[in-house]
């Protein structure tokens, strides 16, 4: 047995798990060098919500933020993740968009791509990993894992089959919710390894109180690289912690040949940052350290459980939650068994608050249920209720071919949008990705280079009013 292998995910998912990606990249380049010595198979650093959040509340430019890392990190691989045809938005994009972001991400420093589908749909992935291989990348393809009559074991080592097809370098079993308990695990992985010849990543979460455990029943089974966190953002809502685990395997067969010395003073150098997100409200540490068993009775990741939370609170039908938590799983069963992670996560969540608070189910249906039940999401696991589908799209047909194909070419247009803006190509995917907020922060850099007033900039001559 090899040794086990880490990725740690404190510069990325951590942060986003507990404390909506609020840490900034001062906090981190301190920690970078000793970071560097303790040889992780790869730092999670970027993408997922860190792009939206350096934009619209860090006031700092990713690319800046990825080159940066780069440099600091001289001797550890940097790890992403892109959502596909998402890329990381909550929407598709056009083949050339998905490509250049890739190509961009690889030549600004990004070493591994892992690359998911909320559906499991092959055909939202394959651009981006044509474009990983074809760029110099590591093509990391996740599986998001669920349960439901329809994701059974077979379903995942079918998949898995079909990645490696694809040209996936790691395999990744990516358990947004803390679903994958420690005997399911240790089943998956065993029959992956014996089905593939690609390395198994396992990422969990420890919302439930099992992630520990899942990953040590993963590891007796193969897994070569499991998601881990540094302590003071690790454990709960986030990955179980980097220290504990390389202590549990210290003196074993899957020893991670890792310094706990070193893990420990790289732990203390974001303690600072960590009492920061904490003293300012971005980490609440009762309910994101806390053990939720609901995610294990209804499926509901932390996240959207919050969502579900305000939507609730903002209608004045808090009251209504446990009702709510149990029309989930049925809007669910209704779409066709999607997993719950982002975009779809939202979708179901919304639906399910609006069947409950109406009275009336799919009385009132937001677009993006629509959009699923269309198909442009992508193909569903598992047959629509038809009714329910007669309900919301009439005769509409959903489309069946991939969705991106009905996406003309963007690149140029998104130039053309933001010309006066531009001081880098980056900029224009920055655009992309976010109009809004990008222009706005647009606004302000060139402001600030021009030391004058955000609101006194004249985009069409680059000039500041006198």
């Amino acid at each position: 047995m090899s040794k086990v292998k880490i990725t740690d995910t404190i510069l990325r998912d951590a942060h986003q798990s507990q404390a909506a990606t609020r840490m900034r990249l001062d906090e981190m380049l301190p920690a970078c060098e000793t970071l560097d010595k303790i040889g992780f198979f790869s730092l999670e650093c970027w993408g997922g919500a860190t792009f939206d959040s350096c934009l619209r509340f860090l006031n700092e430019d990713p690319w800046d933020r990825l080159r940066e890392l780069r440099k600091a990190l001289p001797n550890t691989k940097l790890q992403m993740l892109l959502r596909g045809q998402n890329i990381l938005g909550y929407k598709h994009y056009a083949d050339d968009t998905v490509d250049y972001f890739v190509k961009k991400s690889i030549e600004n420093g990004i070493d591994i791509v892992r690359i998911f589908d909320a559906l499991n749909d092959l055909r939202n992935m394959e651009v981006a990993v044509k474009a990983t291989k074809e760029y110099g990348g590591t093509a990391e393809i996740a599986m998001s894992y669920t349960i439901s009559p329809v994701h059974t074991e077979e379903y995942f080592v079918n998949l898995a089959k079909q990645i490696v097809d694809m040209g996936a370098d790691l395999i990744c079993i990516k358990d947004m919710a803390n679903l994958l308990l420690p005997y399911p695990a240790y089943s998956l992985v065993k029959k992956l390894k014996e089905s593939v010849d690609v390395p198994i990543v396992v990422h969990t979460h420890n919302t439930t109180g099992t992630g520990a455990m899942t990953y040590l029943k993963a590891i007796e089974a193969g897994a070569d690289v499991v998601d881990t966190a540094l302590s003071p953002l690790g454990g709960g809502t986030a990955q179980p912690v980097t220290e504990s685990l390389v202590a549990t395997l210290a003196g074993t067969e899957y020893d991670t040949g890792l310094d706990l010395h070193l893990l420990t003073q790289a732990a203390e150098l974001f303690r600072p940052a960590a009492e920061r997100l904490e003293e300012e409200g971005w980490r609440d540490v009762k309910r994101v350290l806390s053990t939720d068993v609901n995610t294990l009775r209804y499926q509901v990741p932390g996240g959207m459980l919050s969502n579900l939370i305000g939507q609730l609170n903002q209608a004045g039908k808090i009251d209504q939650f446990e009702a709510v938590l149990e029309e989930v799983p049925r809007v669910r069963e209704d779409f066709g068994y999607p997993p719950l992670v982002t975009p779809t996560s939202q979708i179901v969540g919304t639906q399910a608050v609006m069947n409950v608070i109406t009275g009336e189910r799919y009385k009132m249906v937001p677009n993006e249920s629509k959009a699923l039940l269309r198909g442009e999401y992508g193909r569903l696991p598992a047959p629509v209720n038809k009714d329910v589908q007669k309900k919301i799209l009439g005769d509409e047909e959903p489309m069946v071919d991939r969705p991106a194909d009905h996406i003309a070419p963007q690149l140029e247009g998104f130039r053309k949008d933001i010309a006066p803006y531009i001081i880098q190509e980056e900029d224009v995917l920055s655009y992309a990705s976010f109009p809004q907020v990008a222009k706005k922060f647009f606004e302000d850099r060139q402001a600030r280079m021009l030391k004058g007033d955000p609101t006194d900039y004249n985009p069409e001559n680059g000039t500041m009013a006198i």
